[in-house]
């Protein structure tokens, strides 16, 4: 019989987190009836052997034979799923009784939900702004990356991307979550087509979530469950991640992360906007892109 939930956790190069996180998800196992599926995008460090050895449980890896994306890798175990909702979540995290069980039950209750996040935490305790975020709009953007949003952060004018004029204690409705902790509608992701396979790195996820809401799917975040991630483990661009990826792999994030930012805003917003807000958009850009590719090479 089909299970009610499959949890996708795409591995690449991460053996160690991805053996910790699986055996987070061993100590929940009869919290929800679900199943497990690892696609893995050419990992060099036996990643997939791990697996099959040391949790026998798992039924299906696949293995992909190269790095294709997080996107194309994440979309190669989507489309095959047969079950009523998908847990997206990344190998380096953690996850905590009760939290999968909570998330679900939510979104079995409230039908209008595409979907949902818990508290994804970071290993100090503080939030992961990523699973609680509005648009990249120009406005938006500009404030976060200007430091107005920490300054005014309980304004709603001025924190629109952090969202942190919501109460981050209560169950709300967010623009985009992350996709290191999405349980997703099979049906709704569906209806998107799952993730757009233009972005290889970074951005699927808002990409994702933007979709959603034009079809009129809520997404919600539930803070009452939480896990930790350790958030830039593979890309070694953040203090939080537990690996050091070699300085090549630094560049390529670092330049990824700008490159989502400019095909996010091409398919999603330009049009709203006069040619010389974009002028100024792809500019900001280009500026971010140069000195995020600068600072990775230190």
């Amino acid at each position: 019989m089909k299970p009610k939930l499959s949890i996708v956790i795409l591995s690449y190069n991460t053996k160690d987190l991805l053996r910790d996180c699986l055996l987070s998800l061993k100590k929940v196992k009869t919290e929800a009836d679900f199943d497990v599926i690892v696609p893995d995008n050419g990992s060099t460090d036996s990643s997939p052997e791990m697996v099959e050895k040391e949790f026998p449980w798992i039924k299906k890896i696949i293995r992909i034979g190269k790095n294709i994306g997080f996107a194309a890798g994440n979309n190669r175990a989507l489309k095959a799923v047969k079950s009523e909702f998908v847990l997206l979540l990344n190998p380096d995290t953690i996850v905590y009784p009760n939290t999968i069980r909570r998330v679900l039950n939510y979104m079995e209750d409230n039908a209008d939900v595409g979907a949902a996040t818990c508290r994804v935490e970071l290993p100090n305790g503080k939030l992961d702004y990523s699973c609680h975020r509005g648009f990249p709009t120009p406005w938006n953007a500009l404030c976060y990356f200007s430091g107005l949003s920490n300054i005014f952060p309980g304004s709603k004018f001025f924190s629109g991307y952090t969202a942190t004029y919501k109460d981050l204690n209560s169950i709300h409705e967010v623009d985009a979550l992350t996709g290191a902790f999405a349980m997703i509608r099979t049906k709704a992701g569906r209806q998107v087509g799952w993730f757009d396979e233009d972005y290889f790195w970074n951005g699927e996820d808002i990409d994702f979530c933007y979709k959603l809401k034009e079809r009129k799917w809520k997404i919600i975040y539930i803070p009452d469950v939480k896990i930790t991630h350790f958030k830039g483990s593979a890309s070694g661009l953040r203090k939080t991640g537990v690996l050091k990826p070699a300085k090549f792999v630094k560049k390529k994030a670092a330049l990824s992360s700008t490159q989502v930012m400019r095909l996010f805003y091409k398919k999603h917003l330009a049009q709203n906007y006069p040619f010389y807000v974009n002028w100024m958009v792809y500019l900001g850009i280009s500026l971010l892109e140069s000195f995020r590719v600068s600072k990775s090479s230190i």
